[in-house]
């Protein structure tokens, strides 16, 4: 874990000094609990969920989420119930 942390924030220094990590976009990350310091909040740098300051208002999760809006259903129609004799056709 502590490896993996480590990467991110070398790649995140590294972007610093190039000026690509102005560039990025740095989304919110909507969560129950926030474990970050003291002014900073959980967001996503290239998917990686981290400690910073979002530089967008849109969430993370509502940026990736499918564009196609949700199939709607149609109510199916009750049928009438009718008792048909025994041995006569075209009833149900």
């Amino acid at each position: 874990m502590s490896i993996t942390k480590s990467v991110v924030a070398a790649a995140a220094i590294a972007m610093l000094g190039t000026g690509a990590l102005a560039e990025m976009k740095i989304y919110p990350y909507k969560s129950a609990e926030n474990y970050c310091p003291d002014g900073l909040q959980p967001v996503t740098i290239s998917g990686v969920i981290c400690c910073g300051s979002p530089t967008t208002s849109q969430s993370y999760q509502s940026a990736m989420a499918h564009p196609t809006p949700k199939k709607k259903h149609r109510a199916h129609k009750a049928r009438s119930v009718e008792t048909c004799a025994e041995g006569v056709k075209g009833c149900y």
